[in-house]
């Protein structure tokens, strides 16, 4: 019998979502798994997958229609039924109509970020298929040439073919390559026993780009370049202006009104000499040249934050205040903040504690470039376990952010620039960066988010306690 497809509940508070653009027409064929809409949720725009395989029928809500939770939005007609008469055997039948259309949406790269993501289990396995298990042991006295590879490549192992000449690919990198036109024989594995996964074909892009592309890519500084500013309109002289907030706006507003009334906010702030993580970043670059990727400042933070989480599973939680219970997490699941022309929204980079520099690189850019275009999935922006925000490209020395609840922590990182430092009571210009810890003081206290931060800082000028 044929499938009514129906409005799905992305997320935990979504109650309605506007159907933003159909990928596919009454009468195509569809496959389980294929994206076939563009969906706007409470949190962002979303690429929404078939569930089940036949033709569309009856595409039931427009583009631009709002539709409620559980509500129809199309018909598959299932193998063996004749697509039209589904349609009409539907359209006889009464139905829930559909909200629509409202204004249009305003862009497809908009994105809510409702900062307070629930823990989500489902998907927790994939991704960790995902990712590799081994964590090679070396100490920062032996990060010579041969180490400084170790260290980009830490998590990741195989040659890209596995046994025999069958290919060995995980499905979402099977779906991804598909998506993007790449062919996996070309495509060299780093999962266990050779194993293909999605980093390796999102690699396998990136060294694919325009040479105009990559030579833009390789620009390298310490501090990333800013995003060009989109600066609002000025208003006359006498004049005034008001903007009803947008969907975004609402929801930013709204949770982080939530968070700082509700959660008793305490900061602690260090000082971290970035010498050594700038040097050894330079000589690994020039190392993965012949591979198109540049690491920046920002991928050593974030493997050490995941290395810091690790040992400080208090700090890797979650706080449910009705059951008065914390939830702490094996994984480390991170929140990266990304920052879009109308708001912000918070990626979450999954099972990051188990890759090395060179895929938290693709993988975190691929996450920014796809949270720009509106084309998070559900999975990436839920579920994180701890966050991270960076201002540094835009000047910031330092500042504080506030938690996304359930999590109880989150990591303020500003510029890392040069300063005039004493060293041995002389004054001499080191490469230096400010971090600031925000925990909720009613799972972390004081001194352990001080353990917390003295780990990080070790992380960080010594980067080989990353890989202990």
């Amino acid at each position: 019998m044929p499938s009514e497809i129906t409005m799905p509940q992305l997320s935990d508070t979504m109650t309605e979502g506007t159907v933003v653009k159909w990928l596919k027409k009454e009468g195509d064929k569809v496959k389980e798994g294929e994206i076939i809409a563009e969906v706007e949720t409470d949190k962002a725009t979303m690429e929404w997958e078939a569930t089940d395989t036949g033709t569309l029928a009856v595409i039931v809500a427009k583009e631009g229609d709002k539709v409620k939770v559980g509500n129809p939005i199309a018909v598959l007609a299932q193998s063996g039924e004749d697509p039209k008469q589904v349609k009409q055997q539907f359209s006889s039948q009464p139905r829930a109509e559909a909200r629509g259309p409202q204004p249009a949406p305003e862009s497809a790269s908009r994105a809510d970020s409702e900062l307070g993501h629930d823990p989500i289990a489902a998907g927790r396995e994939q991704s960790r298929r995902e990712t590799t298990q081994t964590s090679p042991s070396h100490t920062s006295e032996s990060l010579a040439a041969s180490a400084t590879a170790t260290i980009a490549d830490h998590g990741n192992h195989g040659n890209g073919r596995g046994t025999g000449d069958r290919i060995r690919v995980s499905p979402l990198a099977r779906r991804v390559a598909q998506e993007r036109g790449v062919d996996l024989e070309q495509v060299k594995g780093s999962g266990p026993g050779g194993r293909i996964v999605e980093a390796d074909v999102l690699g396998f892009v990136e060294g694919q780009r325009e040479p105009a592309a990559k030579s833009a890519s390789a620009v390298a500084t310490a501090t990333p370049k800013a995003p060009a500013p989109v600066l609002p309109q000025r208003i006359a002289s006498g004049q005034k202006e008001v903007i009803a907030l947008n969907k975004m706006r609402s929801t930013i507003a709204l949770r982080l009104q939530q968070s700082k009334q509700q959660i008793p906010h305490f900061y602690e702030t260090i000082d971290v000499d970035a010498e050594t993580i700038s040097a050894l970043r330079e000589k690994l670059n020039k190392q993965l040249e012949p591979q198109k990727i540049r690491l920046s400042v920002s991928d050593f933070i974030n493997k050490a934050i995941a290395a810091t989480l690790q040992q400080h599973p208090n700090v890797n939680a979650h706080f449910n205040g009705q059951k008065n219970e914390v939830t702490r997490y094996g994984d480390v699941n991170l929140g990266i903040a990304v920052a879009l022309p109308d708001g912000l929204i918070v990626p979450v980079l999954r099972n990051i504690d188990q890759m090395g520099l060179k895929e938290i690189r693709v993988r975190s850019v691929d996450l920014a470039d796809r949270a720009r275009g509106g084309k998070l999935k559900q999975d990436e922006l839920t579920g994180a376990t701890f966050s991270v925000s960076t201002l540094g490209a835009y000047g910031v020395r330092e500042f504080a952010a506030i938690i996304n609840p359930p999590e109880v922590g989150i990591l303020a990182v500003g510029a890392v620039e040069k300063r005039a430092v004493v060293r041995s009571d002389q004054v001499v210009p080191r490469t230096m960066m400010t971090v600031t810890l925000s925990v909720d003081h009613r799972v972390v206290d004081g001194a352990a988010a001080a353990e917390f931060l003295r780990t990080l800082k070790a992380m960080l000028e010594e980067p080989g306690m990353m890989l202990v």
